[in-house]
């Protein structure tokens, strides 16, 4: 039985990698430690209710904050990943169970028990399963939606690469309120960063959300210090609004331990702006870069200004 909480064993494709140094990180990246009552709760019900959450998985330097105010981002379908992506923290490997049929049910009731306005469900890449886990995917949104009907749903899943297209089109007809699917970085990045997955690929299953549902928000999030330079973020983000992306995210790729990819290095605060400045004006309806902006850190709020912002644009059409 494999111990998670071993680096080895938690992930074995990157035990024999060289080590990368892990550099200190300046002090606009430096967040309280998590504690006190609020985020004893939030620790709680996910206990009680058996999830997992990309907060404690992924090793989320907001977690302390957003757990604080009963925000907690639900992954479904396991803790163990068929990929290996070099920057995720995420354990990989063969998972060692199927589907949990009473998983979507137990997600509903924590989310009606953290009395959320707005909850954030992502999960593991299943590519051992035929569709990838989008049944599974619109099973909690149903569930979500029938428990708490006034919560909005947002969504960050994978890319159903090894799918039939059915596997999208299952999702979408469930009707999250937003449709994220980070593309992590830039293409050049792909073969050391995201082996497994195709830069183009990810982009057009966002540009086929839109055209299954032109209403459906989409999202998608990049992260920096991984060896991009500035133009090629900005070509992405060209890429994301030639398929109709409406929200950005930006954020600093920390290293999670020294088997990872290593950090090239920190992006300032005044070049996280400048992105941010860019974005907008190439027709973002949201765009959230900072160094600390993860892909559901103040998603609710985000989500409150991402609809304002269309119903701004459209009655300004």
């Amino acid at each position: 039985m494999r111990d998670l909480k071993i680096p080895e064993q938690r992930h074995p494709e990157k035990a024999r990698r060289p080590d990368n140094a892990q550099p200190k990180k300046p002090n606009w990246i430096r967040v309280k430690a998590p504690g006190g009552k609020a985020y004893a709760e939030t620790h709680k019900i996910m206990r009680e209710n058996g999830l997992v959450t990309v907060c404690e998985e992924a090793g989320c330097p907001n977690v302390g904050e957003c757990w604080s105010q009963g925000h907690a981002t639900m992954m479904i379908m396991g803790e163990v990943c068929t990929r290996a992506c070099t920057f995720c923290n995420i354990a990989t490997g063969k998972p060692p169970e199927d589907l949990d049929a009473f998983e979507p049910g137990r997600v509903a009731h924590a989310v009606a028990k953290l009395g959320l306005n707005h909850v954030v469900i992502t999960s593991v890449d299943r590519d051992d399963i035929e569709d990838g886990g989008a049944e599974h995917f619109a099973q909690t949104i149903r569930a979500v939606r029938h428990r708490s009907p006034s919560t909005t749903i947002e969504i960050l899943t994978p890319d159903f690469i090894k799918c039939d297209a059915s596997a999208l089109e299952k999702v979408v007809e469930a009707r999250p309120d937003v449709f994220n699917h980070n593309l992590e970085t830039v293409p050049g990045l792909y073969p050391e960063v995201r082996p497994g997955a195709r830069y183009f690929h990810s982009l057009r299953l966002l540009q086929r959300v839109k055209e299954m549902d032109p209403s459906m928000f989409t999202k998608s999030g990049i992260m920096v210090g991984l060896g991009e330079d500035s133009q090629s973020v900005r070509q992405v983000m060209d890429d994301m609004r030639a398929a109709d992306i409406d929200f950005l995210t930006i954020g600093q790729y920390l290293q999670p331990t020294p088997k990872h990819h290593g950090i090239d290095r920190f992006v300032t605060p005044d070049e996280f702006a400048a992105y941010e400045k860019a974005a907008f004006g190439k027709g973002f309806l949201m765009v959230s870069a900072t160094p600390l902006t993860r892909s559901s850190y103040h998603a609710g709020d985000d989500f409150a200004r991402l609809r304002d912002a269309r119903q701004k644009k459209l009655g300004q059409g």
